[in-house]
């Protein structure tokens, strides 16, 4: 680049009405989800994209809050830990992860983050982007390695699944498939299995009447015990518990 239109550039730069004109800049990008946050993962900023995702309506009920305030145990944490793994120098990019939407179906996203600097290249905290990925996004097609099993779980949660049945549905090893599970998930196979069962009980709870007992059996639970253990581990809270807190919740004060 031509050494004066470089230095054109800076000065152009320099002259913007400050950071908070260009952080306004990532409202305009569709489905993009974008924030900002400190060394102690607490959200700073973020775009009008990510207040919506959180079934919110402004900023100001965000900033100051972690994942943790948002997000189930589960995820929080991992949200977390990544944060400590950016600001320790790892760099992650167009990560695929799968998530429930509010809808109850899953869903694909692509997510990347960075260490953010200050002026002295002091690490002061990270930044990030994720958005929901499309049917035909590239993406989307250099997973087909694992779109077999992961499907087959979506579909026969409810059912005894093991490891080497989620294996051949894919015409796998049971090496290769936890292999390219760890790799594209970030989980094994039997975690992911868990999870899938876990996120589809906690969506009964909240939308069915069933009695917990029947909604554990649903999931692919055979022991009640076992499963309000894996639902505590998991979201942090029992499943009588949940139900009793949106019990509460639902109730109107009686002003007789």
């Amino acid at each position: 680049m031509d050494k004066k239109l470089l230095a054109d550039s800076q000065v152009f730069l320099k002259n913007i009405l400050g950071i908070q004109q260009i952080l306004h800049m990532f409202d305009l990008l569709p489905n993009i989800i974008f924030w900002i946050k400190n060394e102690q993962s607490h959200i700073v900023y973020a775009n009008n994209k990510f207040v919506e995702h959180l079934g919110l309506h402004n900023l100001q009920q965000i900033l100051g809050k972690s994942d943790m305030d948002f997000f189930p145990p589960h995820i929080g944490k991992q949200f977390i830990s990544d944060d400590k793994s950016v600001m320790n120098g790892q760099v992650i990019t167009d990560r695929l992860e799968l998530n429930m939407l509010k809808t109850g179906d899953f869903a694909w996203f692509s997510t990347s983050k960075r260490p953010l600097f200050d002026q002295n290249n002091i690490i002061v905290g990270t930044y990030g982007f994720t958005q929901l990925m499309n049917k035909t996004s590239q993406v989307l097609s250099n997973i087909d390695a694992i779109k077999a099993p992961v499907e087959y779980v979506r579909e026969n949660f409810h059912k005894d699944i093991c490891v080497k049945e989620l294996a051949d549905s894919a015409f796998l090893s049971v090496s290769a498939l936890e292999r390219r599970f760890k790799k594209y998930l970030s989980k094994t196979p039997k975690q992911f299995i868990n999870e899938i069962r876990l996120e589809n009980a906690r969506r009964m709870l909240i939308e069915s009447k069933l009695p917990i007992v029947e909604i554990a059996y649903r999931c692919g639970f055979s022991e009640h015990s076992y499963f309000s253990r894996q639902f505590k581990a998991l979201f942090g809270t029992l499943p009588s518990q949940l139900r009793d807190n949106l019990y509460n919740k639902t109730q109107k004060p009686n002003n007789n």
